[in-house]
C-alpha cells in the first residue's frame, strides 16, 4: 500500500484508538488508502472545493480526500470514538478539516461550507438512502451542491442508475435521474472492508443538472412516484386510482396505458403525467 500521508495505516489507526465498528451505527471501514484515494478522484478536480464528509469513522475516505487536494473538508461523525483519530488528521492538514461530532440529519453544513461543495462519502448504510433523498429533493434546484459521491450497498446503487423495465427500477431512479447525471464509478467486494459486510458496495456518482430533464412539480412527481411504485404490481390506472378521477384518460394523454405497470414507464412519460395533473 503506498504511503499517502504520514500517518498510520489505518488498521494501526482502528486498534490504538479503540474504533471497533458498531453494527448499530451502520459502520463497515474501508482501510485500503489506495482505494480511499480512488474514491476520492472520482469525485472530480477537488482544489477549489470544499467537501462534505458524513460518517467519516478513522478517517480513510478523509485522508483521501485531503491528499487528493480538497480545499476544505467537514467531516460529521456520530462516533466520538472516532474524534481523537480525526483530530490527527486535522494537525497533518491544518486548517483545512473541520470535524463535527453529530447526527448528519440535524445538522445544516451550509453553516460551515462554501460553495462550490461536492459531497464525498461512505455512507452509514442505515441513513444513506435518508440522506440521498434529502439532497435530491430540496426546496431549490440547483442544489447547495455539484456533486455526490456515495458508496452504498450494490443493490441500492443498481437502483439509483436503474432503467425502466428491470427489478431495480423505482422511485430513487426517478428522484436521481430526473435532475442528475448517474453512474456506478467503483465496485468493491466485503473483504475490502472492516468487518466485511455481507453484501457487494458500490461508488455512485452523480452530477447536478443546471435544471430537470423534464419540467414536473417535485412534490406532485414525488408524490406520483411513490404511490405508483408502491403497488407495483398493479395496473397504473388501479395504482393512482383516486390521485385524479379521470385517471385513465390522463395517463393516455400523458403517453402511458392505463395497463402500463409503473416499472415500465420511462422519467418523460412520469413527468407528463404530473404536469398533466397540475394543469387540473
Amino acid at each position: 500500500m503506498s504511503q499517502i500521508d504520514p500517518l498510520p495505516p489505518l488498521r494501526d489507526v482502528i486498534d490504538s484508538h479503540g474504533i471497533a465498528a458498531r453494527k448499530s451505527l451502520g459502520q463497515n471501514f474501508l482501510l485500503d488508502l489506495n482505494l480511499t484515494s480512488k474514491i476520492a478522484r472520482i469525485a472530480g478536480d477537488l482544489s477549489g472545493c470544499d467537501i462534505l464528509e458524513i460518517g467519516p469513522g478513522p478517517g480513510g475516505l478523509t485522508r483521501g480526500l485531503l491528499a487528493e487536494g480538497a480545499r476544505k473538508v467537514l467531516a460529521i461523525e456520530k462516533d466520538s470514538r472516532c474524534m481523537a483519530a480525526l483530530d490527527e488528521i486535522a494537525q497533518i492538514y491544518p486548517g483545512r478539516l473541520q470535524v463535527i461530532n453529530g447526527d448528519a440529519l440535524e445538522i445544516d453544513p451550509l453553516q460551515y461550507l462554501t460553495p462550490p461543495i461536492r459531497i464525498a462519502a461512505n455512507l452509514p448504510y442505515n441513513v444513506g438512502t435518508e440522506l440521498l433523498v434529502r439532497w435530491l429533493t430540496p426546496k431549490e434546484w440547483p442544489p447547495f451542491w455539484t456533486s455526490l459521491t456515495l458508496m452504498f450497498q450494490k443493490e441500492v446503487a443498481e437502483r439509483i442508475v436503474a432503467q425502466p423495465g428491470s427489478k431495480a427500477y423505482g422511485r430513487l431512479a426517478i428522484l436521481a435521474q430526473w435532475r442528475c447525471d448517474t453512474r456506478i464509478a467503483l465496485q468493491l467486494p466485503p473483504e475490502a472492508f472492516s468487518p466485511p459486510p455481507k453484501v457487494h458496495s458500490a461508488v455512485v456518482h452523480l452530477t447536478a443538472l443546471p435544471e430537470p430533464r423534464f419540467p414536473a412539480d417535485p412534490k406532485k412527481l414525488e408524490q406520483v412516484v411513490a404511490r405508483a411504485f408502491n403497488q407495483r404490481r398493479k395496473m397504473l390506472r388501479a395504482a393512482l386510482k383516486g390521485v385524479a378521477p379521470d385517471i385513465e384518460d390522463r395517463l393516455i394523454a400523458s403517453g402511458i396505458k392505463p395497463t402500463d405497470r409503473a416499472e415500465t414507464v420511462g422519467l418523460e412519460q412520469f413527468c407528463a403525467l404530473t404536469r398533466n395533473l397540475s394543469a387540473g
